[in-house]
C-alpha cells in the first residue's frame, strides 16, 4: 500500500515563519513530494529563494507545467497561475481567481484530492479569510489527512479558525511541532481509495482553466440573488459542504467571508459617490437660488433655497452614515 506521500500546505500572511520550520525539520530522505501555495502578488519575487534557504536538505523548484511528481522535493506555485496536482505531473492553471487569489490555496487541495485521494496530507497555515478550507473538506471527503496550525499559535489565526470551523481537522499543532509530525504521517499507510466526488472533479478542471457552462454549474450549484464582484455575472451557491461558497458562470470563486468583504467595500465607495452627488446638487440649486434673488425672481429663489436646504438635509444624513461604515461612533459624530 501507499504511503501518505502527497503534502500540500497552504498558508498567506504570517505563514512564511511555520513554514520555513516545517521545511528545516524535513530530512533528505522525506517519501514525500511538498506542494506549497502563498498568497503573493502576481509579480511577487524572493519567495522561492526564502523557502529555497529553509529547506536546505531538500531541492525546492517553482513549479513548471507538466513537471514531474517526485518525492523528496519542494514545488512552490508560480505567481498568477494556480498550482494543480494531475497524476504523475503538476499541472499551471489558468482558470479564474477564488477568493480573490491566483495561485489560490483550494485549488491546489482539490486536485491532490482527485488525483491522489487518501495519499494526501493537507496544511493550514496562518493567514486572514477562508482560503483552504474548502479544499481541506475535499482532501477529507477523499481520504486524505487533514490538518491546521493551532489558532493560538498563528500571527494570523483567522485561516486557521476557519478550516476548523469548517472541517473539523484531524489534527491541530502548534506550528513548532508541525515539521516533526509531518514527518510521521507521510512515512504512515494511506487510507483505503474513495469515490472522487464530481464537485471536486469540476472545480479542478474550472481552476485548470476549462470552460464551464449553465449546465455543468448547476450539477454542484443554484442560483442565487448575488452580483459576481469581479465580473458582474450572477452567483451561484454550491451545494453542501463547508464553508458557505458561490461560483460565477466565469468561474470567480467566493466564500461568504471574502464576498461580504467585497460588498462591504461596494457599499463604502456606494455611499461616498451619493454623498458627493447630492453635495454637488445642493451647491447647484443653492446656485441657482443665487440667480434667481439677482434677477428679482423671489418665488424661484425661494424654492430653490428650500430644495438645497432638503438636499444639504439629505447629505448630513449619508455623511453619518458614512462615518459610521468607517467605526466612528455617536461620540465621534457629535464632537
Amino acid at each position: 500500500m501507499n504511503n501518505r506521500d502527497i503534502l500540500v500546505i497552504g498558508g498567506s500572511s504570517g505563514a512564511t515563519a511555520p513554514l520555513k520550520a516545517i521545511l528545516s525539520a524535513f530530512p533528505a530522505d522525506l517519501p514525500a513530494a511538498v506542494f506549497v501555495v502563498l498568497h503573493v502578488p502576481a509579480r511577487s519575487t524572493g519567495i522561492l529563494a526564502t523557502v529555497a534557504s529553509a529547506a536546505g536538505r531538500l531541492p525546492v523548484s517553482e513549479a513548471v507545467d507538466g513537471m514531474p511528481i517526485e518525492p523528496g522535493r519542494v514545488v512552490i506555485a508560480t505567481p498568477d497561475r494556480h498550482l494543480l496536482l494531475t497524476e504523475g505531473r503538476i499541472r499551471l492553471g489558468r482558470g479564474p481567481r477564488e477568493n480573490l487569489s491566483r495561485p489560490a490555496i483550494d485549488p491546489l487541495f482539490r486536485s491532490a484530492a482527485a488525483a491522489y485521494g487518501p495519499r494526501v496530507v493537507g496544511l493550514v497555515l496562518s493567514g486572514f479569510l477562508s482560503d483552504g478550507s474548502a479544499g481541506l473538506e475535499a482532501i477529507k471527503r477523499c481520504g486524505g489527512l487533514t490538518l491546521v496550525q493551532d489558532p493560538v499559535d498563528a500571527l494570523v489565526d483567522e485561516m486557521p479558525r476557519r478550516a476548523i470551523e469548517a472541517v473539523l481537522p484531524d489534527l491541530v499543532v502548534p506550528g513548532a511541532a508541525l515539521g516533526d509530525v509531518l514527518c510521521d504521517l507521510v512515512r504512515q499507510p494511506a487510507g483505503p481509495t474513495v469515490p472522487i466526488p464530481l464537485d471536486v472533479r469540476l472545480e479542478v478542471d474550472i481552476a485548470a482553466g476549462e470552460r464551464i457552462d449553465s449546465p455543468s454549474l448547476l450539477t454542484i450549484a443554484e442560483p442565487a440573488a448575488l452580483t459576481c464582484p469581479s465580473c458582474g455575472g450572477v452567483l451561484s451557491k454550491l451545494r453542501g459542504g463547508h464553508p458557505l461558497r458561490f461560483r460565477c458562470q466565469v468561474g470567480h470563486a467566493f466564500s461568504a467571508d471574502v464576498l461580504g468583504g467585497e460588498q462591504e467595500d461596494r457599499v463604502d465607495e456606494a455611499l461616498r459617490v451619493a454623498l458627493r452627488i447630492i453635495e454637488e446638487r445642493a451647491e447647484l440649486v443653492s446656485r441657482m437660488a443665487e440667480d434667481g434673488r439677482s434677477n428679482g425672481r423671489r418665488a424661484v429663489a425661494e424654492m430653490y433655497e428650500a430644495r438645497a436646504q432638503e438636499y444639504r438635509g439629505y447629505a448630513e444624513a449619508l455623511r453619518a452614515v458614512v462615518l459610521r461604515s468607517l467605526g466612528y461612533d455617536a461620540a465621534d459624530l457629535d464632537a
